[in-house]
């Protein structure tokens, strides 16, 4: 099932390649297409203002904050996931940890471990900030 607007087109291909076998301790930073078959212990952070693609393999683990505009996930994912346009969790995919997207679409047999956040312009321009008391 697809849940909310629809989403513009992910990246066709792809950049770079974690292979499987590869274990990275560190934050990445890309835009593009990144494919993971192996592990990462860090952030996966998109340029800002650039399209990106992140794709996990069923053999990819990550541990960390995934804040890409689209993401698929088929391996498992420790950590907050954040979908600026579109996730997809396909059958084989384990989340744990909260996810926000626009449009998601979830495959029967992913397993997710968490809250969905859906994420709506409108709503984000209605928010009003407050001044702390403490600050004046």
């Amino acid at each position: 099932m697809i849940f909310g607007k629809s989403a513009s087109k992910p990246q066709n291909r792809i950049d770079c390649l974690i292979g499987a076998g590869t274990d990275i301790l560190g934050n990445i930073t890309f835009s593009g297409g990144l494919r993971i078959d192996g592990n990462v212990r860090g952030d996966i952070v998109a340029v800002d203002g650039k399209p990106s693609t992140v794709v996990l393999s069923e053999k990819a683990r990550v541990e960390g904050e995934i804040r890409v505009s689209h993401v698929v996930v088929n391996g498992t994912v420790v950590g907050p996931i954040i979908g600026a346009e579109y996730l997809e969790l396909q059958p084989k995919a384990v989340v744990t940890g909260d996810v926000s997207y626009r449009t998601i679409e979830i495959h029967l047999g992913a397993v997710l471990q968490g809250r969905l956040l859906h994420e709506d312009d409108a709503r984000s321009e209605k928010v009003v900030q407050f001044k702390s008391a403490a600050a004046e």
